[in-house]
């Protein structure tokens, strides 16, 4: 197969795969949204979690929302728990890399926030230990997934699984419904100060 019939292949597979998503998931993406409005509306955060290309997702989507997506609006209080890297080592060190979002989630979250979960398989032990702490604080949990859920999606308030197999499909299906997120908060916290 030559570059232009790869690229082609690929594109077609992408758009096909958010196809399904947007055939599937607007359910689960606005009551997502709805749980993260109303936590912030009560003075919650947004806690973020995953590992690889899915910590890169909840930095993405924690700026999306401290920053701003589209609208300007006020700052809203988010912060993806892949970002420091001295908690993570000294986690890590100490206490094992499974407990390496677990720990800051105990540390940092509060009944009332809402916890994004995101692991393409929905098997990651790291990850899967984070909603265990989350819902010992009753913190609300979006879980991000891909393939069949994992153990994750059954933990979760609500789970967005994106019916793909292959890591790249589910990574852009969460980024997406990531933005659609960010989109319906940017719109309910646009003419508040």
């Amino acid at each position: 197969m030559n570059p232009e019939e790869l690229a082609q292949t690929e594109l077609t597979e992408a758009a096909e795969n958010l196809a399904r998503v947007s055939e599937g998931l607007p359910g689960g993406v606005a009551a997502s949204a709805g749980l993260i409005i109303e936590s912030l509306r009560a003075g919650g955060k947004v806690i973020l979690c995953g590992n690889g290309g899915s910590a890169a997702d909840a930095q993405h989507i924690a700026a999306e929302l401290v920053g701003r997506f589209e609208t300007e609006r006020r700052p809203l209080p988010a912060l993806a728990l892949s970002t420091n890297t001295s908690n993570l080592t000294a986690i890590g060190n100490d206490y094992g890399f499974e407990e390496v979002f677990a720990r800051q989630v105990r540390a940092l979250g509060d009944s009332g926030d809402v916890l994004i979960a995101i692991s393409t398989s929905g098997n990651s032990p790291n990850v899967l230990r984070a909603v265990e702490a989350a819902r010992e604080l009753k913190i609300k949990v979006v879980a991000f997934a891909g393939r069949d859920g994992g153990k994750l999606a059954p933990m979760a308030d609500v789970a967005l699984v994106i019916p793909a197999l292959r890591t790249c499909r589910i990574q852009e299906g969460h980024i997406t419904c990531g933005h659609v997120i960010c989109r319906l908060v940017d719109e309910s916290f646009k003419n508040i100060g």
